[in-house]
């Protein structure tokens, strides 16, 4: 994956939370290197609602696909 995540995003486990829980996430972006603690209630709430998960190597890199100068653990699409 490379350039950036298309469309309205939200960045960072809470607001993620936040978007899977509204039924607004389309997809999910999750941090290969990310504690596990932070990012595994995330992961298990997109499976129960169905949505879908895709994984970064880094946090680094998440960051950069949001277009942001700092590492995140998590991101989303959301509808617009």
């Amino acid at each position: 994956m490379t350039g950036k995540i298309p469309g309205k995003r939200v960045v960072g486990v809470k607001q993620t939370t936040k978007a899977v829980k509204s039924g607004s996430a389309k997809i999910v972006y999750i941090a290969k290197d990310a504690d596990e603690k932070l990012v595994k209630p995330l992961i298990d709430l997109c499976v129960q609602n169905n949505v879908e998960i895709t994984y970064v190597p880094t946090m680094e890199k998440l960051g950069s696909l949001c277009c942001i100068n700092v590492g995140a653990a998590a991101a989303c699409v959301v509808k617009e």
